[in-house]
């Protein structure tokens, strides 16, 4: 089919594209810029770009050879003013957001395994489509990040066969999806992860989030408790049991739950049926013991660092055993091999000894746990913490508190402007007032350094004046945060391909 994606930019988006032109589709994109990674990679893909939106891209005269596309889908970025979605209204051409895309041209005849949670989806779930492949499976899946062991973030789901060793899978092949809480479009204002019916489904952990959506924490909470109600009672709820609202909500479930675990963790009551017991911690990553059900199932380890990430593994192994049936022993090479995704703890550099990071982080837990793992990892040298608060949730003072404590594992924190605009001066984060709470406070017996600097060249002359060898730099934004990454790297002394970093 010719298909048009209006938002094609966005990691999601852009993803569909990718599988849809997989799928055999002609497929055509157009947003208001495409920049690395996105860009690049959506160029390598085959996919058409044009910058910018237009009535004319739903005409066809630019972009199918003069024939109308039969579909467009339309990003949830998009307003219900946005030229193209009011042009393919008037010229009746199908209207499909992601969710609707997905369940008409991937998800038929796969088995749905959906990977919900504020934090960790984007790792959770491409360690799941990484262990399901090397148990000899041909999962499907679709991730908002680029798991550098996949090679890319979405692949077709193969047929239904044998796991290795002849034994066969229970349900149909898996489709692993991220399953994002945020709404689908301007017309249909449901969570994303609603629409995907997961026959499997992991719900990490829920912290108020996205508030222009949710402003509300009930309202917030509804929804994953929503996502669990609409199980089949024979599916499978892998759920955190370390976290008091999602035991809450999983007692919604008609299925059967599996609750997983780090020992030692308040478990709220339930007893976990998946528990990690941590042995060691090095740069190579966590060796940790697996017990199943009370049972040693073996020791593996977890190649990334950081509690959270530990947890992500555990649940990704519960799922893939209890819920397709892989066996454990045949997962322990392809979990110490997985290689992490872009932008989670992305190591980007080592310019002059000083290691540079680049991850995601913008909530207060994600931002704490990643600094945690990271201090684990270098333990010695300066850890500077250059934060964006850049996402809906992060420039607003929802958390203005919370985030005095989310880098007490750094010893420099680095602060610019609130990265977007807008939003009334009420409630705005302070970024002025954080600086001076996390600059009066001691760790230890010893002050956190904080700075606020008007530009991401002013960050960058900070910076290396700052650094020495064997320190760490932690570059936290959910966005492209200036081009500050290359610009960093390049002033440190190491150049780099223009596609590398956003």
């Amino acid at each position: 089919m010719r298909i048009f994606v209006t938002a094609v930019a966005g990691t999601g988006m852009g993803s569909l594209a990718g599988l849809l032109k997989e799928l055999g589709h002609d497929v055509a994109g157009s947003d208001v810029a495409f920049d690395p990674p996105m860009g690049p990679a959506l160029r390598e893909w085959g996919i058409r770009l044009y910058q910018g939106f237009d009535a004319e891209h739903l005409t066809g005269k630019t972009t199918f050879g003069g024939e109308r596309p039969e579909i467009s889908i339309i990003g949830n970025v998009c307003r219900s003013d946005n030229v193209e979605a009011v042009a393919a209204a008037k010229l009746a051409i199908e209207r499909l957001h992601i969710a609707d895309a997905l369940r008409r041209f991937a998800l038929i005849g796969t088995s749905p395994l959906v990977v919900a949670g504020t934090h960790g989806k984007t790792t959770t779930s491409s360690l799941c489509a990484h262990l399901l492949r090397g148990a000899g499976l041909d999962p499907g899946f679709l991730i908002g990040g680029v798991p550098a062991s996949l090679g890319k973030s979405f692949h077709a789901a193969g047929k239904r066969q044998l796991a290795s060793g002849g034994r066969t899978t229970r349900r149909a092949t898996p489709f692993v999806l991220e399953g994002d809480e945020y709404d689908t479009s301007f017309w249909e204002k449901t969570a994303k992860f609603l629409h995907y019916k997961a026959e499997v489904a992991i719900v990490t952990s829920i912290e108020h989030d996205h508030i222009d959506i949710y402003p509300r924490e009930e309202d917030y909470v509804r929804a994953f408790s929503d996502f669990c109600s609409s199980l089949p009672k024979n599916g499978l709820l892998v759920a955190y049991a370390g976290d008091s609202k999602v035991v809450e909500v999983a007692k919604n479930a008609s299925c059967e739950v599996a609750y997983y675990a780090l020992q030692g963790e308040n478990t709220h009551g339930v007893a976990p049926h998946w528990l990690a017991a941590p042995a060691t911690e090095t740069s190579e990553g966590i060796t940790f013991d697996l017990f199943a059900g009370g049972v040693m199932a073996g020791r593996f380890l977890c190649p990334l660092s950081g509690r959270h990430n530990l947890r992500n593994a555990v649940a990704a192994l519960a799922a893939c055993a209890q819920g397709y049936g892989v066996p454990l022993a045949e997962v322990v090479r392809p979990l110490a091999e997985f290689r992490g995704v872009k932008r989670r703890q992305e190591l980007i550099g080592t310019p002059g000894g000083v290691a540079v990071y680049d991850d995601f982080a913008h909530h207060p837990t994600a931002v704490r746990e990643t600094l945690a793992g990271l201090r684990r990892r270098h333990p010695t040298g300066k850890l500077i913490a250059v934060f964006e608060p850049r996402s809906a949730t992060a420039c607003r003072n929802l958390h203005q508190e919370a985030y005095v404590t989310a880098f007490d594992a750094a010893t420099h924190i680095v602060l610019p402007p609130i990265g977007r605009s807008g939003l009334r001066e009420e409630e705005k984060l302070d970024v002025s007032r954080l600086c001076a709470d996390l600059g009066a406070r001691q760790v230890d017996g010893k002050a956190l350094l904080s700075a606020h600097l008007p530009s991401t060249n002013a960050i960058v002359s900070y910076l290396v004046a700052l650094v020495e060898p064997g320190d760490t730099i932690a570059i936290l934004s959910n966005g492209a945060f200036g081009g500050i990454h290359r610009k960093l790297l390049v002033a440190l002394g190491q150049p780099i391909p223009e596609t590398s970093l956003p």
